[in-house]
């Protein structure tokens, strides 16, 4: 890695207590340099300066400009010139840009000149922080200090979460809609493990005491990064594991990689005693090429005490051959690419959104985001501001949970039913974004704030990205003889990606300017595969080794799987009193005359109960979370229309494909309906429950519902399961294209006609 040397270290606006915009060091001062104007100072070079800072920089020689960008801000700057354009506004310099050698010298004062000049707005000073801001270091320090003082801090406790504990739902809204300040009254909520034990807990912030210390019988906690580490000392220790190596022709097990797995659930018919904590481990073979993932240890599994940080039994059903033929997915075996031409995305007068403390304002849209350790991305209090007018939309959304479960019953891979952000925490593996890359150039790259295993604070850098984007045509229209009219769209995105394992997901919350809202999930990384006798589909063998799969290079099947996220939307449709409705389309018999035998007529139906609302999506029919007591113009309802699917390419995953006996579906029901609206309890916040790891029952919307509470004109959660049913293919192999699946939430007589008619434009 490049080491930096420090000229300056400027940070942005902080992002309420959780998300900040770094902006990093620059290079060390240059010899001086004689000036054109006769006299003398220190000077650095231009590029080399800006780029160690993390700015980019190109030159333009046609318009013999260079144009400097970072983060939200855009610098144009000439030669010879003192001034320079910021976002479009001019800035004048204490010193011009200098060229000496084909070489360009600037001032050392340069960056504080420009990145510190107020020009750009993109970032604005919180005047009032806000309720849900999530826990700053300071606050996640003082947390675990509240707990050393209490006399409850051991050596080895382990945290699976520190968090803010939020505020009374109708207290948000006020300070959201009214800028009604609350009484300071943090508090932090925290899961730790001691040993197998875990306890729950909260911690008022502004007394400094220990509101509550209790255990929770019978649950497991998450799968902790440090556990990863145990899990391979373990493997390399274990002589029963070593013997079973050397049957495969690997003499040195610290060649081996191993994934730490969740066990699930069988009622023990597993041989699993469900009292102790437990991993299971398939391995793979690391043989230099980058790329182990090509190379699995197949038919042998571990099973790992993690108490006794130890392995308590090997499951060995047999040698598979080791694919040894080297699969690098980095392209390094690849003839040489030819890069496009430069596609470059410019804002030059700047960013149409702002971002003050952790609220987001673009457009008609305000939010506000956070980032949360299990799962991720949160966006609360959002509302659309409709001429003039704040209308509430979704007090919260995340990812509630998701799920990818295996079909091939082999020893390997049973048990393979991972609930990624339950079991392993998907805000703790956010994986930073790269620009150009994962995200776009124009995007904004926002840090996070979030207490690792000991509990200290840890910082993630671009661990969410927001960024602008064209979208399309909003609408267009030529009528014959008159001016063209019509709209480009924009959208607004906040992107998030996170890495488990062998999988990357990317999620995207999309926001449009007429009022709709895209949910994007996309699936990428390397796939789990299976390793097997055949080459390609003509050998003896292929039939069987590819019942629960298919072979995607040789001696290599990609197994059947899902894909399923459950997406929590807290919807507040113009309030809190609301109901789901459904419009279904019916063919009906022609009874008012004429030729026509047969109308297309509408049904309407009132979904009374949260056991009745828990449905798999047909895309016939037409599901609204509706206000009744608000009305648009025209007498209707004011609500969203809730579309789980909006398209996807790999086959929808209309439900689990599993048998209705699968112990799956004892404890994990969600996957199997596409839509569920529950009654609003502020605890019931994950659609696996909150302590999903090896548990025998459905604590999570199974249980939710089971009391099947009335949903006419109440405070409601949406909760809307998506997916994909994984079926591989060559070309995902040996890495995969981003496969998404798309949820929508629009408004359906929300507005009282077209939203976006203002930006009309008519051409000739």
């Amino acid at each position: 890695m490049k080491k930096r040397k420090t000229l300056s270290t400027i940070t942005a606006i902080a992002l309420g207590t959780g998300l900040a915009v770094t902006l990093g060091g620059a290079a060390a001062l240059m010899p001086m340099l004689a000036q054109a104007h006769g006299g003398t100072d220190e000077f650095v070079p231009l590029q080399a300066t800006l780029e160690d800072f993390g700015a980019t920089v190109k030159w333009d020689d046609f318009a013999n400009t260079f144009t400097i960008t970072k983060n939200s801000t855009l610098v144009r700057a000439k030669p010879d010139s003192n001034r320079v354009l910021i976002n479009g506004r001019p800035l004048e310099l204490e010193a011009p840009v200098l060229m000496k050698q084909d070489t360009a010298y600037v001032s050392p004062r340069f960056i504080n000149e420009v990145f510190q000049s107020g020009l750009d707005q993109t970032f604005q000073v919180e005047s009032l922080p806000h309720p849900l801001n999530p826990l700053s270091a300071e606050e996640i320090e003082q947390t675990v200090n509240i707990i050393r003082s209490a006399g409850k801090y051991t050596d080895g406790l382990r945290f699976t979460e520190i968090t803010l504990k939020r505020p009374p739902k109708q207290q948000v809204w006020n300070f959201a809609l009214n800028e009604q300040a609350l009484s300071a009254n943090r508090s932090a909520e925290f899961v730790i493990l001691d040993g197998k034990k875990v306890i729950e807990g909260t911690v008022d912030l502004v007394t400094r005491q220990l509101l509550d210390w209790s255990e929770v019988e019978g649950a497991h906690g998450m799968v902790l990064v440090d556990d990863f580490a145990k899990v391979q000392a373990a493997i390399e220790a274990s002589p029963e594991y070593a013997q079973a190596l050397q049957k495969r022709g690997i003499q040195d097990a610290s060649r081996v990689v191993t994934t730490p797995l969740t066990v699930g659930y069988f009622d023990n018919a597993d041989d699993l005693q469900q009292d102790k904590r437990l991993l299971k481990v398939v391995s793979y073979l690391d043989t230099g090429d980058g790329n182990y993932w090509a190379h699995p240890i197949e038919n042998l599994v571990a099973v790992i005490d993690l108490e006794q940080q130890a392995v308590i039994k090997v499951e060995d059903e047999g040698v598979v051959p080791i694919p040894m033929k080297a699969t690098p997915y980095d392209g390094r075996d690849q003839t040489a690419y030819q890069p496009p031409k430069p596609l470059n995305i410019v804002e030059p007068e700047g960013k149409n959104y702002t971002i003050s403390g952790n609220r987001i304002h673009w457009q008609n849209w305000d939010l506000h985001l956070r980032l949360d350790s299990r799962v991720g991305p949160i966006l609360s209090t959002v509302t659309y501001n409709d001429q003039g007018t704040k209308r509430k939309i979704m007090y919260e959304g995340a990812l509630g949970g998701m799920i990818v479960p295996y079909g091939d019953p082999d020893v390997g891979w049973y048990f393979k039913a991972y609930l990624d952000s339950g079991e392993y925490g998907m805000g703790t593996l956010t994986s930073p974004m790269v620009r150009g890359q994962d995200v776009p150039e124009n995007a904004v790259l926002l840090d996070a704030t979030i207490a690792d295993y000991t509990g200290a604070p840890m910082n993630i850098p671009n661990a969410m990205a927001l960024f602008e984007r064209y979208a399309g045509p909003e609408y267009k229209h030529q009528e014959m003889g008159q001016a063209n009219v019509g709209s480009e769209r924009r959208e607004l995105v906040v992107r998030w990606i996170s890495t488990i394992g062998n999988y990357d997901y990317i999620i995207d919350w999309v926001f449009a300017q007429n009022g709709t809202i895209g949910i994007n999930a996309g699936a990428t990384g390397i796939e789990a595969v299976k390793a097997v006798k055949s080459s390609t589909m003509h050998d003896a063998t292929a039939t069987a080794d590819t019942k629960y799969g298919t072979l995607i290079d040789h001696h290599i099947v990609g197994t059947t799987h899902q894909h399923i996220y459950n997406f929590r939307l807290d919807l507040d449709i113009d309030g809190e009193q609301n109901s789901l409705q459904e419009i279904n389309p019916v063919v009906a018999e022609n009874t008012a005359g004429g030729p026509r035998k047969s109308t297309m007529q509408t049904e309407q139906r009132l979904v009374g109960s949260e056991q009745d609302a828990a449905q798999k999506f047909d895309p016939s029919t037409i599901r609204l979370l509706a206000n009744s007591h608000k009305e648009n113009k025209l007498g209707y309802p004011v609500a969203y229309q809730l579309i789980p699917y909006a398209g996807g390419t790999h086959p929808v995953a209309k439900g689990a494909n599993f048998s209705e006996d699968e112990w799956l579906f004892n404890r994990v029901s969600f996957m199997d309906k596409q839509l569920w609206v529950t009654r609003y309890h502020p605890d019931e916040r994950y659609p696996e429950g909150k302590y999903p790891n090896r548990s025998r029952l459905d604590t999570g919307l199974g249980q939710f519902s089971a009391d099947d509470q009335s949903i006419v004109d109440t405070d409601n959660v949406v909760w809307l399961t998506t997916g994909t049913t994984h079926v591989a293919r060559a070309e995902e192999w040996p890495i995969m294209p981003t496969e998404w699946v798309n949820v929508l939430l629009k408004p359906w007589n929300f507005f009282d006609q077209t939203p976006t008619l203002h930006m009309a434009k008519q051409e000739k």
